[in-house]
């Protein structure tokens, strides 16, 4: 269960930049987990109508006006790549001697921030995946060395409100980290789909194929999420030998079959946002 905000111990809070679909899910699990939202101050120029009214709901302080006089522990960057180098020069000097900058914008390196943020800033890059906007995400963190145990407990309370955490000190691994859950949920849906083109190709309803392959996709998934064990054992848990799940699975595992085509997906992603960088 996601820890409760409110004692966190912020004296002038946490700066948003950008409060699009990943900064805005971030402001309602950090609002709704209990974060004060005299806290926060939100700096998005149009941000989307319900993330507008979640900020009108809570009464959350927004542009730069409202950051003035204020020491923010975090300063949270949420907005696109290509946007990033016009939002960080305004927003530079409300970072204080103990601030962290998180940046969760896929592509710009530790190096970038540091470069623009100065040798002496604490800089940590995350990268969230989309069921972040249900409390459900898996969010990899990688600090620069200017980061403290503080800041990363900071960190790992705001991330938590959103879903799990995972830190690693090797930034190079983030383009693999991109390729899995970065990228990952996406994969997820590409089987909801074609699972459901299968069953309609085997003469189910178009109807029915849709809600069987999407609620067994969002039921296995939850199964794998509850369960401690790992998913091959789940697996082997419903293959009885000689079944329709054997049938089934000896196509999928065969050596040209899901393994492999997987494997290539996410090399081909690792490769791409390594290109990004270039």
């Amino acid at each position: 269960m996601t820890a409760r905000l409110e004692a966190l111990p912020l004296s002038g809070g946490i700066l948003l930049v950008g409060a699009g679909k990943m900064g805005g899910a971030m402001l309602r699990g950090w609002l709704e987990h209990g974060l004060p939202a005299e806290k926060v101050v939100v700096h998005d120029p149009s941000p989307p109508e319900e993330i507008a009214e979640l900020i009108g709901h809570w009464g959350v302080a927004t542009g730069l006006e409202a950051c003035k006089g204020r020491d923010f522990q975090a300063v949270v960057l949420a907005v696109k790549p290509q946007a990033m180098a016009d939002v960080i020069p305004p927003i530079q000097y409300f970072r204080g001697v103990d601030t962290v900058v998180i940046s969760v914008a896929a592509g710009w390196t530790i190096a970038n921030f540091t470069e623009r943020f100065g040798s002496d800033a604490a800089i940590v890059r995350v990268m969230p995946n989309t069921p972040a906007a249900i409390g459900r995400g898996m969010m990899v963190a990688c600090p620069n060395g200017n980061v403290t145990d503080k800041h990363r407990a900071l960190c790992d309370a705001l991330i938590a409100a959103n879903g799990e955490t995972a830190w690693i000190d090797d930034e190079s691994l983030m383009d693999a980290v991109t390729a899995v859950s970065g990228s990952g949920p996406a994969y997820v849906f590409l089987l909801a789909d074609t699972l459901a083109e299968a069953g309609k190709a085997a003469g189910l309803p178009a109807s029915l194929a849709n809600r069987l392959a999407r609620q067994t996709v969002a039921g296995a998934g939850e199964l794998l999420y509850r369960e401690t064990v790992d998913p091959a054992t789940l697996r082997k848990n419903v293959t009885s030998p000689g079944g329709t799940t054997a049938a089934a699975l000896s196509v999928l595992m065969a050596d040209d079959g899901l393994a492999l085509l997987m494997k290539r997906a996410v090399a081909a992603a690792k490769k791409r946002g390594e290109e990004l960088q270039d």
